[in-house]
């Protein structure tokens, strides 16, 4: 059983990998033997993240924009030149943007649509050579995709253009999935509910906000490292190689609202 859920000896990337989600993912795969790169806009805080996971196994940084034009494929070719074989892809960076109704800007679909799904799309592209080099029958190259409950059910904020984008996110994964699953190239999304991060901080923060939001999770609290990291690692394990074109929802439970 221990090897079912093994990623020792993996390759990883991680985007967003310096803070929130990505850094819990980041974290989770370096404790559990894989060699983790991970990528962030700015590249000071990309270095000292990957300095303070090394202590407790194998991490690199490779900072990259994946908002900027170009950014994905700068990316690809720094990853490239770095290794021969990618065994997994965490699309993780993203971006929301919050505003009433009326008053929400055009700008913000741009940025997100660049950010959250077209950057996980080129990436994704630019990536095959070392995905496909890691891939077997046996133990798929794998493709993790984050995603968010917003894309599934309507966001109790008003996100516009996030909930959007991550719902093209999922229906971006299940494309890709059933695209390259000949080529032993697996690619699933997760769908988070509330979790510390930045993105989340302007709530969570408030003690308040916090207690509502906690109330409208059926298992009544906050995602925490390990919910994430768990999920990931499971993805990426040989007791994740069947599973493809999935969306999974860890969010204690509030997809089962509807």
């Amino acid at each position: 059983m221990t090897d079912l859920f093994s990623v020792e000896g993996k390759t990883v990337l991680v985007t967003g990998g310096s803070r929130g989600i990505g850094l819990m993912i980041a974290r989770g795969f370096v404790q559990a033997g894989a060699e983790v790169i991970i990528s962030s806009r700015k590249a000071d805080v990309c270095e000292h993240v990957a300095a303070e996971l090394s202590a407790y196994g194998r991490c690199v940084a490779i900072p990259a924009d994946l908002g900027a034009d170009g950014g994905a494929e700068a990316l690809a070719t720094a990853v490239r030149e770095h290794t021969p074989r990618l065994d997994v892809l965490v699309n993780n960076a993203g971006a929301t943007w919050g505003a009433p109704l009326e008053a929400y800007p055009d700008s913000a679909f741009d940025k997100l649509w660049a950010v959250n799904v077209k950057a996980v799309f080129r990436l994704t592209a630019a990536l095959l050579p070392v995905l496909r080099a890691a891939a077997s029958a046996d133990d798929p190259a794998r493709v993790i995709n984050i995603g968010s409950v917003d894309g599934i059910r309507v966001p109790f904020m008003e996100v516009y253009a996030y909930s959007a984008t991550k719902a093209a996110v999922h229906m971006l994964t299940r494309s890709l999935a059933h695209q390259l699953a000949a080529e032993h190239v697996t690619v699933n999304a997760i769908a988070p509910g509330p979790f510390e991060s930045k993105m989340m901080a302007f709530a969570l923060d408030d003690p308040a906000t916090r207690a509502t939001i906690e109330q409208q999770v059926p298992l009544g609290r906050i995602g925490r490292p390990e919910d994430m990291a768990g999920t990931a690692i499971y993805l990426a394990s040989r007791a994740g190689a069947y599973l493809t074109g999935a969306i999974i929802p860890v969010d204690g439970g509030i997809t089962t609202h509807g």
